[in-house]
């Protein structure tokens, strides 16, 4: 049993007891508490795949938060114009939340 969800904009493949790292849900999901995602565009079940139009009627993704702020890896930004003596170097590392997928409700 599965279920893809879309999730500030990214779509994600939920399975029960999987984690998943989705962009950074904000100070309001503290660790321990629980989020629901109803933008479920695909769910398969022991009675077949139902797809949505664009969403499934009725299904969501129960998870529970548990890291609120998790650190990506960092990412070089590397500009230069060749001869003309420009070079940027920057970088920064993305912010997500850690979640446990608890349910799919189809």
């Amino acid at each position: 049993m599965y279920a893809i969800v879309e999730i500030q904009g990214q779509q994600f493949k939920a399975e029960p007891q999987k984690f998943l790292y989705v962009h950074y849900l904000g100070e309001d999901a503290q660790k321990g508490n629980t989020v629901e995602f109803d933008r479920v565009l695909l769910s398969e079940t022991e009675n077949g795949v139902k797809v949505g139009e664009p969403t499934v009627a009725g299904a969501k993704v129960v998870c529970e938060v548990l890291e609120n702020l998790v650190k990506g890896d960092k990412v070089i930004v590397f500009k230069k114009k060749r001869r003309k003596g420009y070079r940027r170097k920057n970088g920064h590392r993305q912010c997500f939340t850690k979640v446990l997928v608890k349910e799919v409700v189809a």
